[in-house]
């Protein structure tokens, strides 16, 4: 199937042969005619399989098509939020990209800048808004942003929303919401509580799987470095010097531990630069622009700051810290490997962490090779490394104890001073 037999209109064919795109994927395919028809949509897709264009496509196509028949002005009749900056930054260069060849006008806001730039362009007149929700609600109640006018409503990465606790702001931004609108709801993994969430949001809408081919557990090539915690960086250094990768993705647990690997990284000569949430929203797009650019070889980034992260020919994903959530780490590996290309993701693993190694091997159902070849290869017994450290907790416990009834014996036994020497 072509994207002209899903009847788009010739400005949107056209700006998707100036981008270079022929054939939907699948979520697009199943999706786009769904919506076109005014359907509400409750999708579940994993990152990386085009569910921006499913949704911006037929939006684009159905305001151009009414701003052409009934020459409204610009206002905000499509509301799409995403949980993080980053993919808001992304989604809204998508609307840019596909609605090139309309008078569709589209802008995004969002938090960790100043709002100028931001309600200058709302006051000029916008049909799409992408938001981030805490920004949103912000102008909202600096009447800088009505919803009344809103007709079609996306909800992107539901899953990370709700994980990032944005489940109180999402409801008060629904409640604002006109009750007459399209709905659209997409979301990575389908919880409990994403569906209670959907209920609140949806009707009866039509729902959409999509399971690729391949998944991406299987279109990555994947291995496990046994490491001791200490020897992490040592190791990331050993591999950098090795791989000829044009552009590295490493991810960090924690923001503290996000920087430290960048400065060991600059202390051995490598470009490398931080993204998490504690960097402002400018140094954040300048490094995530220098690594698009080739400008720094490495990117190291926590989970919610990747989020949003799309970068072309990205080959080589390193999981410095396992996640303890599994699912977790099919998000992260998905940074390379998108839509049909292949890619590597490796991953340190210390003996704490291979609980976590045990999880993610279930979840993909497969089991992750380790490569024992490195200087570095540590394979410590988990087990008999957590017995161990029990004593030394309880030894440490005893001495405190110790040290307390000395002390107060000490106290005890000691006579009070009468004022004589």
């Amino acid at each position: 199937m072509t994207f002209k037999e899903l009847k788009l209109v010739d400005p949107l064919l056209e700006a998707l042969q100036e981008e270079g795109y022929t054939h939907p994927t699948p979520i697009q395919e199943q999706s786009i005619p769904m919506l076109l028809e005014g359907k509400d949509l409750l999708a579940c897709a994993q990152t990386g399989t085009g569910k921006t264009a499913a949704f911006a496509l037929p939006i684009l196509q159905q305001l151009y098509i009414d701003r052409k028949e009934f020459k409204r002005k610009h206002q905000v009749r499509a509301l799409i939020v995403t949980p993080t900056r980053e993919l808001a930054i992304q989604i809204a260069e998508s609307f840019t990209a596909y609605g090139r060849n309309t008078d569709i006008r589209n802008t995004v806001i969002f938090g960790g800048v100043k709002q100028g730039a931001q309600t200058s362009a709302i006051r000029q007149g916008v049909d799409v808004l992408v938001a981030t929700p805490g920004r949103l609600l912000d102008l909202m109640d600096q009447g800088y942003i009505s919803l009344k006018m809103v007709e079609y409503f996306v909800l992107d990465e539901a899953d990370r929303m709700l994980d990032m606790g944005f489940v109180h702001d999402i409801k008060r931004i629904i409640a604002k919401l006109p009750n007459e609108r399209q709905s659209l709801f997409f979301s990575a993994t389908m919880p409990p509580n994403i569906i209670n969430l959907s209920h609140k949001i949806l009707g009866n809408p039509e729902k959409v799987t999509v399971n690729p081919k391949q998944t991406t557990a299987e279109r990555v090539s994947q291995a496990v470095y046994f490491v001791s915690k200490g020897n992490k960086p040592a190791l990331l250094n050993h591999i950098l010097e090795k791989e000829e990768a044009k552009s590295i993705l490493v991810f960090s647990r924690t923001k503290y531990g996000a920087d430290k690997i960048v400065k060991s990284l600059s202390k051995a000569g490598v470009h490398a630069a931080a993204i998490h949430g504690n960097k402002s929203q400018n140094a954040r797009q300048r490094a995530l622009g220098n690594f698009k650019d080739g400008k720094i070889k490495v990117l190291v980034a926590t989970d919610i700051a990747a989020r949003g992260i799309d970068v072309d020919e990205l080959s080589l994903v390193i999981n410095f810290d396992l996640p303890n959530i599994p699912e977790t780490y099919v998000h992260r590996i998905g940074r390379t490997g998108r839509a049909s290309a292949s890619g590597k993701a490796l991953s340190f693993c210390n003996a704490e962490e291979r609980p976590y190694l045990s999880d993610i091997q279930k979840l993909i159902a497969k089991k992750i090779s380790v490569i024992t070849d490195q200087p570095f290869h540590d394979d410590s017994d988990p087990i008999v490394a957590k017995k161990e450290s029990k004593p030394k907790q309880q030894q440490k416990r005893q001495s405190k104890k110790k040290n307390w009834n000395k002390n107060k014996n000490w106290n005890k036994n000691k006579r009070p001073f009468s004022g004589r020497r």
